[in-house]
């Protein structure tokens, strides 16, 4: 009995990371073509909140993967503007590193927040889960920018302060609608799944 229960779960639980995945996916490849400055929306992280918060660190580090994935093929494919390739030709493996690791440690650790404050909190863990996955997320790349990339945002900054540019132009209005819109959505289905998640077991 013990076994056939795990096994079901086994499977139940990877085809919510396939899906969480695949909408994740679907909403970056929208994203790529909506624009505020230089940089595509993102609003591919809510569903990196919510597996995270659910599911453990485990899935929001896949779930973060997948999108950072599809962000650095996307820019390879130049549907970003050209702005990964740029950062490419400057530095190649750090591009690649930062692409990949930030979304990846965004999930992560909203899943490691979520957990410990849940049992008490739940509310509250669904809110510090959400507002984490782009704090950390922008907060990973800004620090990258300034730096290992630190001239390459020198030589774009077009005789501009360049941590102004970084933060004001490139992350800016950006920022500001991912965190508002991960804040809503990914506390609410957060909270819904849970609430559902409950009642099934």
């Amino acid at each position: 009995m013990n076994i056939r229960t795990t096994s079901h779960e086994r499977v139940r639980k990877m085809v919510v990371y396939a899906m969480l995945a695949a909408i994740v996916v679907a909403l970056q490849m929208v994203c790529t073509f909506i624009k505020f400055g230089p940089f595509s929306i993102t609003l591919a992280l809510f569903p990196i909140s919510v597996g995270a918060a659910i599911y453990g660190w485990r899935c929001g580090a896949f779930l973060g993967f997948a999108f950072s994935a599809v962000v650095y093929i996307t820019g390879l494919m130049g549907l970003d503007g050209g702005f990964v390739n740029m950062m490419m030709n400057y530095n190649a493996i750090g591009t690649t590193l930062l692409c990949l690791l930030k979304g990846t440690v965004a999930g992560a650790i909203a899943g490691l927040v979520y957990r410990p404050i849940a049992k008490k909190l739940p509310t509250l863990a669904s809110i510090l889960a959400s507002i984490l996955t782009p704090i950390v997320n922008t907060g990973l790349f800004a620090l990258g920018i300034m730096t290992i990339f630190y001239g390459f945002l020198s030589a774009n900054a077009g005789g501009e302060a360049p941590l102004a540019v970084l933060f004001l132009g490139w992350i800016g209005v950006n920022f500001i609608v991912e965190f508002a819109t991960n804040m809503v959505l990914g506390t609410a289905l957060t909270r819904v799944v849970s609430y559902f998640n409950h009642r099934m077991k």
